[in-house]
C-alpha cells in the first residue's frame, strides 16, 4: 500500500526513527485541501499512547479538510545542517502517513491537551489551568499512525557506523 524507500540504506530503523518522533517540537502536517489542493500546516505536536496529538482552532481549513478526507501525512526534521563546502546537507527525518480524527469525547480531549501542554511546559497545574482557560475555542486532533518511515543523510549514517 505504501511504497518502500528508495534509499533504504538510509532508514533508520523503527526504534531511531519513533526517538526522532518523540523528540521533535514540531512538523508539518499535510491534509487534502480545497479543490484536491495539498495545504500543509506547521504544528507543534506530541506523540504518545502510539498516537500524535494536535491542538487548534474548532473551526478553519485544518478541520474543514480531515473532515472531508481523514487521510493526512506528517514531517518531522530533526536535522537539517547544511556543509556548504561539500555541497551537501546533513539530515535526519521522518515521514509518515496516517488517519486523522477530531476528538469529540471531553476525556480525550482534555488527555491530549494534557499530554501536548506538558511536552512544552513541565508545570501540570500551570497546563491544565490553560487548558481550562481555553477550553471554549480548543480541538484536539488524533493521528493514527498508518506506515512510518525514518531517514538521515549518508554522511550521518557513515559516522554511526565507524
Amino acid at each position: 500500500m505504501f511504497r518502500p524507500m528508495r534509499r533504504s540504506r538510509q532508514q533508520l530503523n523503527d526504534e531511531e526513527t519513533l526517538a526522532v518522533l518523540a523528540k521533535g517540537k514540531a512538523g508539518v502536517l499535510g491534509v487534502i485541501g480545497e479543490q484536491g489542493y495539498p495545504y500543509t500546516i506547521p504544528i507543534n505536536y506530541v506523540y504518545a499512547d502510539g498516537k500524535i496529538y494536535l491542538h487548534g482552532a474548532k473551526t478553519g481549513h485544518k478541520q474543514d479538510a480531515i473532515q472531508s478526507c481523514d487521510k493526512v501525512s506528517f514531517c518531522v526534521i530533526e536535522k537539517d545542517d547544511v556543509v556548504a563546502e561539500e555541497l551537501t546537507t546533513y539530515f535526519r527525518s521522518i515521514v509518515l502517513f496516517g488517519r486523522a480524527r477530531k476528538l469529540e469525547e471531553e476525556q480525550e480531549v482534555f488527555h491530549a491537551a494534557e499530554v501536548l501542554g506538558l511536552k512544552y511546559h513541565n508545570d501540570k497545574k500551570s497546563v491544565e489551568k490553560e487548558i481550562k482557560q481555553e477550553w471554549d475555542s480548543l480541538s484536539c486532533i488524533e493521528i493514527t499512525i498508518e506506515q512510518i518511515t525514518g531517514k538521515e543523510s549518508i554522511e550521518l549514517t557513515r559516522a554511526r557506523a565507524l
